[in-house]
């Protein structure tokens, strides 16, 4: 009983490596903008017959292209996610004056006011 597990454990391994390996090469030849049309349409079509040797031939040649588009595809990641990061303020003092501004024109409470300025200073709870 335990040899049967273990082999069938270790094709269920090499067949989600299989598919790791054809959802990837697919996934960097829809990032390739340099291939035209027919050679994408080529890649799958080996993809689909010869799908090992495929994968492997794909690295080889594209090898330097597959890190440029992943390393575009993560820095461009990077950035949309900085877009809703707040922004560093200089100061503690800054952050109170910004603060103060809003409480003047109506637009924080005096709750909201106090809950701003204690987390400029760095007080992790708003009373102290």
């Amino acid at each position: 009983m335990t040899p049967v597990f273990f082999w069938w454990l270790l094709w269920a391994f090499y067949f989600f490596a299989y598919l790791y390996v054809i959802i990837f090469v697919i996934r960097d030849l829809f990032r390739d903008d340099k291939a035209n049309g027919w050679i994408k349409a080529l890649w799958i079509i080996l993809l689909v017959f010869v799908p090992f040797l495929t994968g492997i031939i794909y690295v080889i040649v594209n090898g330097k292209g597959i890190a440029e588009r992943e390393y575009q595809a993560r820095s461009r990641t990077v950035a949309e996610y900085d877009d809703y990061r707040p922004a560093a303020s200089a100061s503690p003092a800054d952050d109170i004056a910004r603060a103060k501004a809003l409480l003047d024109a109506g637009t924080i409470s005096q709750g909201e006011y106090e809950a701003l300025k204690s987390k400029a200073l760095g007080n992790q709870y708003y009373g102290a």
